[in-house]
């Protein structure tokens, strides 16, 4: 049987591991091409190598999502592969987080290039395709720190905010053009995105946190996203908030 997604050119990014990673071998397994963005090329081959051993189709493209270019280059190369691009999935990101007085202005800076120029950068890119086409999905990955603000992870909050007002305002933009918008918001997720916590007492307060908690898993959030994007064309997820059943913030 064809999958829901056959014929759809999808972009992922931030696709080397964790959400990216679990949401692109997905899509591709309801039969879309996908092209999977990340910096790590090993990382990305791997994935890629997963999803043609299951009969996929992928292709693989470096890309630091931080620089204007790179993106550019991404999609230029999903059209010339396969012609069109459906789906964009904004999924790079990080979290640095830790006290505003005393913070590592440099992380801060470093959020804000993945978290928020990084999508905008993508987002600017395929929207000339995807009005053209008059048709098309972008899928912005959120969190729950985007919806509450909590002390010790502000800057986080900030940009998370800000790809939930982005989002918001995109869709008032491009909802004549038959382009759907939808903000994926989960809470804890077993991944590895607090590895990069340096701030020692910021570190052990989220291990703390998370013990308390059953994580979903990156497959858990790749499911809501295959959800999003097959549901009818008159039918737009504008977002999905998705929690550990046991995280009570």
């Amino acid at each position: 049987m064809a999958g829901k997604l056959e014929g759809k050119v999808v972009i992922v990014t931030g696709a080397s591991a964790g959400i990216g990673e679990a949401t692109a071998i997905a899509l591709a397994a309801e039969g879309a091409q996908v092209v999977i963005a990340a910096r790590r090329s090993d990382r990305l081959d791997t994935v890629a190598q997963k999803i043609t051993e299951n009969g996929g189709k992928v292709l693989p493209i470096v890309t630091d999502i931080t620089d204007e270019a790179q993106v550019k280059n991404l999609v230029d190369k999903a059209i010339a592969a396969w012609g069109r691009v459906d789906i964009l999935v904004n999924n790079a990101g990080i979290a640095v987080i830790g006290e505003i007085d005393g913070g590592n202005t440099a992380n801060w800076r470093r959020m804000i290039d993945i978290n928020v120029l990084g999508v905008l950068y993508a987002t600017h890119s395929v929207l000339p395709i995807l009005k053209a086409q008059n048709s098309g999905h972008i899928v912005n990955i959120s969190s729950v720190a985007g919806r509450t603000a909590r002390a010790g992870i502000g800057i986080y909050n900030a940009t998370k905010w800000g790809v939930n007002g982005f989002s918001e305002a995109l869709r008032q933009e491009v909802y004549q053009h038959n382009i759907r918008v939808t903000i994926i918001e989960p809470g804890l997720v077993d991944t590895e995105i607090n590895d990069l916590i340096d701030d020692p007492i910021a570190k052990q307060r989220s291990e703390e946190r998370r013990k308390t908690v059953t994580p979903l898993e990156s497959e858990d959030i790749a499911a809501a996203i295959v959800y999003a994007v097959t549901q009818p064309p008159r039918v737009n997820v504008n977002e999905i908030l998705i929690r550990p059943t046991q995280q009570g913030w």
